[in-house]
This record gives C-alpha cells, sequence and structure tokens, in this order.
C-alpha cells in the first residue's frame, strides 16, 4: 500500500485528484494541503510514502516546500505534478532531489507509472520534460565553456548584476570605481554575446548562479 499526499492550491483538480486515485486499490490518499505550510503541517501528524506536489501556490510554494521536505524528511518521495514546464525550474527541482516530474496534462496510467517508479528507488520524469531537461543541460554545458573565459571578478559582478543591484550599488559592495563596474560589464556582454542586461540576468540563472 502506498500512502499519498497531495498538495495543490486548486481545489477543483485536487478534489479530481483524490476521486482518481480512490480507485486504486493499492493507494491511500492520507492527506491534502492547499499550500506549503499547510503540507508541512500535516507531515507532523501524518505518514506518506509519496507527496504529489505543485508548484504555484501560496503561502510556501514548491520549490520552497521541497527544501525543507528534503532535509527534514529525506524517505519521502516527492513527485512534481505542474503546469510549468519552465526548462530551469526543472533544474533547479532536480538539484533539490525531487523524484519524478510530470504536467498537468499527463495520463491516468502514467501518473500510476510515476507513483510506482518513485516507490521502487528510481525516478521518473516525463518525456517532455525530460527533454526540456535535457536540452537544458546541453546549453548549460556551453554557456560553461564561455564561462570559464571569465576572471573571478567578472564572474562576481555578473551575480550582482544577476541579483539587480545598480552599478553604484556593485561599486559599493566591491570596493572598485564606477567606471571599472561599467567595464566590467561591457566586457561580460562581449564575452557572453549577450546584448543588455536582461541576457546577462538570463544567463546567469541558466547557469544556476543565484541558486
Amino acid at each position: 500500500m502506498t500512502n499519498i499526499i497531495i498538495a495543490d492550491d486548486h481545489n477543483m483538480f485536487l478534489e479530481g485528484l483524490i476521486s482518481l486515485l480512490r480507485n486504486v486499490p493499492e493507494i491511500t490518499v492520507t492527506g491534502k494541503a492547499s499550500n506549503g505550510k499547510e503540507l508541512l503541517k500535516i507531515l507532523e501528524e501524518n505518514t506518506a510514502d509519496v507527496i504529489l506536489l505543485d508548484i504555484s501556490m501560496p503561502e510556501m510554494d514548491g520549490v520552497e516546500v521541497t527544501k525543507v521536505i528534503k532535509k527534514n524528511y529525506p524517505e519521502l518521495k516527492i513527485i512534481i505534478l505542474t503546469t510549468h514546464s519552465n526548462a530551469h525550474i526543472i533544474a533547479k527541482l532536480n538539484r533539490l532531489g525531487v523524484d519524478g516530474y510530470l504536467l498537468k496534462n499527463a495520463e491516468k496510467d502514467e501518473l500510476l507509472y510515476a507513483i510506482k517508479k518513485v516507490q521502487s528507488g528510481e525516478n521518473y520524469f516525463s518525456k517532455e520534460v525530460a527533454a526540456i531537461h535535457k536540452e537544458y543541460e546541453n546549453n548549460l554545458k556551453k554557456n560553461l565553456s564561455s564561462t570559464t573565459e571569465l576572471s573571478n571578478r567578472e564572474k562576481e559582478i555578473l551575480v550582482l548584476i544577476a541579483k539587480q543591484l545598480t552599478a553604484a550599488e556593485i561599486a559599493e559592495k566591491t570596493f572598485i570605481s564606477l567606471n571599472t563596474v561599467n567595464t566590467h560589464k561591457r566586457n561580460l556582454l562581449s564575452k557572453l554575446n549577450v546584448k543588455n542586461t536582461a541576457g546577462l540576468v538570463k544567463y546567469a540563472i541558466e547557469l544556476g548562479l543565484l541558486d
């Protein structure tokens, strides 16, 4: 028997999922939550084998609650069940150690298969999610080759730019002149072959420099 807790802030989807799983003999839904804080409260009083977890939720989202669960309940299996197919989010949750990742358009049989796989100690990412993540990893490798050309100071400036600090704030934080900050920024634009600050921010995000 597999005990499952579901966390999703869309009540219609949540109840529909509970109804769907209720007809599966080997699965018992032991709890439901509409946000991450509710989920953690439930985990204090209920046992579970697998958590089906949405990402966009109020109070505490799926990414933040995953961090807490993997730290405090490392034996729990987490399957992300979401509409989000953003490559960066997929990569971030993969690094956090989620056991599965499916989109909400998945069929019932695929969901049950994913639950079975993670219960057996394996990971399961849907074909669509796996393809997005593979492309992301390939692009990351290409980008990493570019960052080897950056100095440590340039990498530091890149991170601060991505954190939305102004040039004046960066200068103050790094104890260099404003002109030097602007020079580093021009060099970053050139070396990374991007056109503007937005391109630098995207680059830093793709490399996971903001985690």
